[in-house]
């Protein structure tokens, strides 16, 4: 999530996720009266014993959160940039927001509940699904489970070869934005739909954080 592991990274992702963690381990050194443990840390010539608590939550700490710095966290804030991202690439192309929406709920009457849809593309009373996957570090493959939901626009920080195989031979328009100017592919879909927009050709990192201080 962080993309960086440096000392300072992990301390604050560890300092903000510390309390829920050691609720956790105290109530299993309370249910569990036969664990002991002891761990002693030693920095610079000065030296702790750590008693079977205070070891537990150093060793889930190291373990448990690195997992989730790797990866876990990703998904959270992952979708809480997907509609944004559309909206930057719908802005960078000029697209007018007549020809999308990204406020849409569908109920899914199996299940009594209500899925928000990632983004619509709209053109002549038509609507076009775009899924959007932001996967982080996590294995390419996983969005086999995404091509699965009959969208007809992917877009994913990163797809491996075979997903971009897959979309290509089932006609889903697929945009990596990891690739080398691989957010250029949006346009593919704006000309299948035949939604106007205008070509760009500009200085992306100029451009993109005037387009971010519009959306926010």
């Amino acid at each position: 999530m962080y993309r960086s592991a440096t000392k300072q990274i992990v301390i604050e992702a560890s300092n903000e996720h510390f309390d829920s963690l050691y609720n956790s381990i105290q109530a299993l050194v309370e249910n569990e009266h036969d664990i002991d443990l002891t761990l002693t840390i030693k920095f610079k010539g000065i030296s702790v014993d750590l008693n079977v608590s205070e070891s537990l939550i150093v060793i889930n700490t190291s373990a448990v959160k690195r997992a989730a710095l790797r990866g876990g966290l990703w998904s959270t804030a992952g979708k809480k940039a997907e509609k944004y991202l559309m909206l930057a690439l719908c802005k960078l192309y000029k697209v007018d927001n007549q020809y999308y929406n990204a406020d849409r709920f569908v109920r899914n009457r199996n299940l009594n509940v209500d899925r928000e849809i990632d983004f619509y593309l709209k053109c002549n009373g038509n609507e076009y699904k775009c899924e959007v996957k932001l996967m982080g570090q996590g294995n390419p493959e996983s969005a086999d489970a995404i091509i699965a939901r009959g969208s007809q626009v992917f877009v994913a920080d990163t797809l491996s070869q075979q997903n971009k195989n897959q979309c290509d031979q089932l006609h889903i328009c697929w945009v990596a934005c990891r690739d080398n100017e691989g957010y250029k592919r949006f346009k593919v879909a704006l000309d299948k739909f035949n939604i106007p927009y205008t070509d760009y050709n500009g200085n992306l990192d100029n451009d993109l954080p005037l387009i971010l201080d519009s959306l926010f």
